[in-house]
């Protein structure tokens, strides 16, 4: 029963902080849309910081899973894109810890972001190292691989800002999109044009 209700209360915050913000959203607006006394919720979590600091350990988690996956591919283009399609369909099946965690950081204290901080490196490692081993292969031209890491992330990312489920594309199909984009780019091949 207390994991059944601290799940609840994880799932309902991480909707209100997506819909309102963390910042607007009170102990009593989560208390009220889970049908519970402000007492009962504090006896699953402290704060409302420590629900933010769950939700985004557990969308930060979550993705590092999907990394994993990614990285056990030993061909870097298609580890690449199991990766940007792993974190897209991560995105879409779990938007409201996503958005949550994305949007909240700055709102977790010194400690608690410097702990999340470091699980969200850890996955931009994994997404570095596919980099990585793709310029060792010769299968990626070299790069900064900071960069690059950053701007793939971005692209997913931004997501939050105009992506919804339920529309003509699969967040899954957006990031395949973006793989070709950024493996072709936008300049037609064939002859070099003037500037």
């Amino acid at each position: 029963m207390g994991t059944a209700t601290r799940d609840r209360i994880l799932e309902e915050a991480a909707r209100l902080f997506t819909e309102k913000g963390y910042e607007a959203t009170s102990v009593q607006d989560l208390a009220e849309a889970l049908g519970l006394s402000k007492a009962a919720l504090y006896h699953h979590f402290r704060s409302k910081e420590e629900v933010l600091y769950e939700i985004s350990q557990q969308a930060l988690e979550g993705l590092c899973r999907q990394g994993e996956r990614a990285l056990s591919e030993p061909d870097p283009k298609v580890a690449l894109l199991r990766f940007m399609e792993g974190h897209a369909r991560f995105f879409e099946e779990n938007r409201p810890f996503f958005v949550a965690m994305l949007q909240g950081l700055q709102s977790l204290s010194p400690e608690k972001r410097a702990v999340t901080i470091a699980l969200r490196d850890r996955y931009e490692g994994m997404l570095r190292s596919i980099l990585e081993r793709g310029i060792a292969l010769g299968v990626f031209r070299p790069l900064d691989v900071g960069l690059t890491a950053r701007a793939i992330l971005s692209l997913l990312n931004w997501m939050i800002r105009w992506f919804r489920p339920g529309g003509p594309l699969r967040a899954e199909e957006v990031a395949r999109f973006y793989f070709d984009l950024i493996l072709k780019g936008l300049e037609k091949s064939g002859g070099v044009g003037e500037l």
